[in-house]
């Protein structure tokens, strides 16, 4: 492992290159936030895509949700929902929407009405009525809600009046609200739809967005740099800084490098090894959070030999957990025993947990059929995640510990679009990913990681589906009890670790790496970066 004064001598040598190489930009770098990201946005809705990239690009800059999460308590507050009530039965919601918002304005597009009812309708109907005009546009998926199956559970959404929407259940859903606040849920332009649809060009609804958010779109260039403008007419308040950059930098180190120099003002995934540098350094702040998230081992229970529970069990026994949090995470993470960190309420503490055990390895794979020399795969993620934010370095340790008890492994990546959607065809054998909370509810970890709905999705990417896991699930959501609902989640943990289609390694530690002329930056405990109400000091 590199020294950070090694490190501090490779980032000057970029910080060289990076300096030779741009042009003066001290006007332009104190006009606004410039935020190096690590990747591209497959787009710029939320609602189709599960992945962290899409969602810090737009959930919290482009659009608001009905109801949010606020960011110290994670208790949900009100957004474009002003108030709401839920009946006795808790199967109707009724929402009181807030007025006077206004949709942004851009050089594509010019509103002629403020939000309001028909786009809480329009955004909800989208992604939950396969008739919809919407619904097929962009691919047709929508990962997040699919994986949770709240198409099927949502009997109606009624307009009342221009401001107050009610939406009825057909089954009890402790988790609903929740799932209303997380980045997903955001609420789209109707009016904008249209005129999309009138000009024969709605697939642009997805690309060049429209929102209430506190920052408008201006533009994209893949690989290089998305711009937005303040939105002055945002409800909450003007945004005081007038431009938002993303700066796309897929390596770590050049991140941190124009961090160091200015050229951005906050980066994306630090790496663990570049940590100590970032506190060292007096203009640098590095934010630090548990995390509400879970790096794991999946199996693709849909391939032979990994349909067999004793197959998955012997790979589990096969690794030492400890030695590759050591190795990946430098003490920024903790052991996981199950799907849920320690943070969530529905914890188990004293939850099974397999351990290094390579005799035991070796007999079950023997009782199993499975041959020395046996030849397998594992994917590992080509970018930084907080859940593992060295899926290379894991797949290369986790290969040695099998080698040892006679099975071979081929690493296999991809860039991160072909990746994702090679593992949704399931062509792995088995991949090293991870997830992180959308909401505080123990259901966003359960439902959309190993529920039979989850799979063609793409969220369960074990593609296990188990009928007896489904229904303990659909249990915990029937009662408000949080007593009841623990001891139904354990019960789950219980059967999870008798079929272990997963292997959970750690629940890591969140950071935010940021310069300290920046004023109001936060952990989001759930979900994308937020640059709303975020200032810079000049």
């Amino acid at each position: 492992m590199k020294t950070p004064q090694v490190l501090l001598i490779s980032l000057m040598a970029l910080l060289g290159v990076t300096a030779c190489s741009q042009p003066p930009k001290e006007a332009f770098y104190q006009s606004g936030i410039m935020y190096c990201s690590e990747s591209n946005p497959v787009n710029f809705n939320p609602q189709l895509d599960t992945s962290s990239t899409t969602s810090d690009a737009s959930s919290h800059q482009i659009y608001d949700r009905l109801l949010d999460f606020d960011a110290d308590s994670g208790r949900i507050i009100p957004s474009l929902a002003s108030s709401w009530k839920v009946s006795d039965d808790g199967l109707t919601y009724t929402f009181q929407l807030r007025r006077n918002v206004q949709f942004h304005e851009t050089d594509y597009f010019t509103p002629t009405r403020n939000f309001n009812a028909d786009d809480v309708i329009f955004s909800l109907n989208r992604w939950r009525l396969p008739d919809h005009p919407f619904h097929q546009i962009s691919g047709g998926r929508y990962p997040y809600f699919e994986s949770l199956g709240l198409a099927e559970n949502i009997k109606q959404v009624k307009r009342i009046n221009g401001y107050r929407i009610e939406i009825s259940l057909a089954q009890r859903d402790s988790s609903f609200l929740a799932n209303l606040a997380t980045d997903f849920s955001v609420i789209l332009s109707a009016e904008y739809a249209e005129s999309l649809m009138q000009e024969a060009a709605p697939q642009r609804l997805d690309h060049f967005p429209i929102g209430t958010g506190p920052y408008k779109f201006e533009s994209y260039r893949k690989d290089h740099n998305i711009r937005y403008q303040s939105h002055p007419q945002h409800w909450k308040a003007k945004p005081q800084v007038e431009r938002l950059i993303y700066d796309i930098t897929p390596k770590s180190s050049l991140r941190l490098a124009k961090l160091i120099t200015g050229e951005c003002d906050a980066i994306a995934f630090p790496a663990q090894t570049e940590l100590d540098i970032i506190r060292e350094r007096e203009e640098l702040e590095l934010a630090e959070k548990p995390g509400l998230n879970i790096g794991f081992w999946a199996f693709n229970t849909q391939r032979p030999p990994f349909d067999d529970p004793d197959v998955r069990r012997a790979l589990a026994y096969a690794i030492d957990k400890n030695t590759l949090l050591e190795a990946v995470y430098f003490d920024s993470a903790t052991r996981a025993r199950s799907l849920l960190p320690a943070a969530s309420w529905a914890y188990q503490a004293d939850a099974e947990d397999t351990a290094y055990n390579p005799v035991i390895a070796r007999e079950l794979l023997a009782e199993a059929g499975i041959e020395p020399g046996f030849t397998m795969t594992i994917w590992a993620m080509p970018i930084e995640r907080a859940y593992n934010p060295n899926a290379a370095k894991m797949a290369e340790l986790i290969q040695r510990y099998l080698g040892d008890v006679g099975i071979n492994v081929n690493i296999v990546t991809y860039d991160w679009t072909t990746f994702r959607k090679h593992l949704r065809e399931g062509l792995h054998d088995s991949v090293l990913i991870g997830w992180s909370a959308d909401n505080g509810d123990p259901d966003n970890f359960y439902r959309p990681l190993l529920s039979c709905g989850a799979i063609p999705s793409g969220t369960n990417r074990a593609m296990w589906c188990n009928k007896n896991y489904d229904a303990l699930i659909n249990e915990a959501l029937q009662t408000e009890d949080l007593t009841r609902r623990k001891a139904i989640y354990q019960r789950v943990n219980s059967l999870l670790f008798k079929e272990l289609p997963i292997v959970p390694i750690a629940h890591a530690f969140r950071y935010q790496a940021y310069r300290k002329e920046l004023q109001g930056m936060q952990i989001n405990p759930y979900g994308g970066i937020r640059f709303g109400g975020v200032t810079k000091k000049l």
